[in-house]
């Protein structure tokens, strides 16, 4: 069964981006023993993927290769974009319930993985699209930026797992 997950990092007081739009205070726990083979294998159970246009630009403005070349990519925006040479991305203004049905079957089993930032993971959990949240927490306080959900999300979760990474590091996963 095809899951659509929200996998994301955040600071203890739950932001995803400093007030300046930076992760770099998240990529110092990039080699905290574990988290990358967990990436990888998060990673090979995706099918598809969803973000919105602030972090296509973002992850274009870090350089190099596209780091998602073997999974369809869907881009939510209302502008014209660039894409990659060779990348599978489709730049989309439709409904995200009208995506997700094409981004499910495009997923062919595997999981549709949810990037970047909570406004649009929003728009998926108000319309019953969202089955998980997987929560890395790192031991940082930001003060500010980006919230990992801007907006309320009805009901509870249940909390599933909790992996901890190194001695700072602390995954929560929770489901529907």
């Amino acid at each position: 069964m095809t899951l659509t997950q929200y996998y994301v990092a955040a600071s203890i007081d739950g932001y995803i981006a400093d007030p300046e739009g930076s992760l770099d205070w998240l990529f110092q726990f990039n080699d905290t023993t574990g988290v990358g083979e967990h990436y990888r294998d998060f990673l090979a159970g995706v099918g598809a993927i969803a973000m919105g246009a602030t972090t296509y630009e973002f992850v274009l403005g870090e350089g190099g290769a596209w780091p998602y070349p073997d999974h369809r990519t869907w881009v939510f925006t209302h502008r014209d974009l660039p894409v990659p040479e060779g990348a599978d991305v489709v730049l989309t203004s439709d409904d995200v319930a009208d995506v997700h049905a094409r981004m499910v079957e495009a997923a062919a089993g595997r999981n549709v993985w949810l990037v970047g930032g909570g406004g649009l993971v929003g728009e998926f959990a108000e319309r019953g699209l969202l089955d998980e949240i997987w929560l890395g927490v790192a031991p940082v306080v930001l003060g500010g930026g980006s919230p990992v959900l801007p907006t309320r999300l009805p009901g509870t979760w249940e909390l599933r797992d909790v992996t901890r990474f190194g001695d700072s590091f602390v995954e929560l996963r929770y489901a529907r």
